[in-house]
């Protein structure tokens, strides 16, 4: 009876091990916090959410309200509140801008920008729009209505999602969110990725961001870049390099924080 019952403890300690090694995997890992731009929502970040999940991370999303970059700052340190350990803060397209305020917060580890803005101090994403080439692409942004800025509809497929399926792309143009003219023209007081390693995913076809100047952030931020084929919308189109640029950076703070 006895030796029944040290059986059955030993095959319990055997099948606990390996949860416990995954669970103390997990715990060492950063979370990755996960920041939409203008325009769209946080349901974007599914398929991005779904690859970072089977890999065993853990993933949060905040869901911008988009009307002052004050307040999606404060949208995301409530979400960076919410977590334990350290934060791998990723922002894609305005959401860089949000990161690059909010990753000041010291819980955060690390800065990932999926095709976006990375302001300086003092400097607003309206700002950096400003700079771009004006013989080429330029984002389809409507004049202001009632202090909001929408996407001509029009226009909405060929700039931000070129290579997303037609009807994926025709629902985002339809289910727009109102972006705040606060928020275009909200300056950074002081840029995260000044004091915070950061890395960089450049969409070579994109046409809201024109690429070379995705280049010119990415090289003035200090960031590890990557390249690869997409639209502005690559992280709904193409969820594995942008998952593979997030897991490049949760490995190295991960290494750095163990040594």
């Amino acid at each position: 009876m006895k030796y029944h019952a040290l059986a059955a403890v030993l095959a319990l300690s055997a099948q606990a091990a390996p949860l416990a090694a995954q669970s103390q995997q997990n715990s060492a890992r950063p979370t990755i916090v996960l920041v939409h731009g203008g325009f769209v929502d946080g349901s974007g970040w599914s398929g991005v959410f779904d690859l970072l999940r089977k890999d065993g991370y853990n993933v949060a999303i905040v869901q911008n309200p988009t009307i002052s970059l004050a307040g999606d700052v404060a949208a995301t340190k409530s979400v960076i509140d919410a977590q334990t350990g350290p934060v791998i803060l990723v922002g894609h397209s305005y959401g860089g801008a949000v990161i690059t305020e909010a990753g000041n917060d010291p819980r955060v580890a690390g800065l990932v920008y999926i095709a976006a803005f990375a302001p300086d101090n003092g400097q607003s994403v309206d700002a950096l729009i400003k700079t771009f080439p004006a013989g080429g692409p330029q984002p389809p942004i409507l004049p202001p209505r009632d202090g909001f800025l929408y996407l001509d509809k029009a226009k909405f497929a060929a700039a931000f999602a070129g290579d997303v399926d037609a009807r994926t792309a025709a629902f985002m143009a339809e289910s727009q969110v109102p972006w705040g003219l606060e928020a275009l023209t909200g300056n950074v007081t002081q840029a995260a990725w000044k004091t915070k390693p950061s890395w960089y995913l450049v969409a070579t076809d994109d046409k809201m961001i024109p690429p070379d100047q995705q280049r010119f952030m990415s090289k003035r931020a200090g960031a590890t870049v990557v390249e690869t084929k997409g639209s502005h919308a690559l992280y709904v189109s193409r969820p594995a390099p942008v998952v593979a640029l997030i897991e490049q950076a949760a490995a190295k703070i991960t290494t750095t924080a163990s040594k």
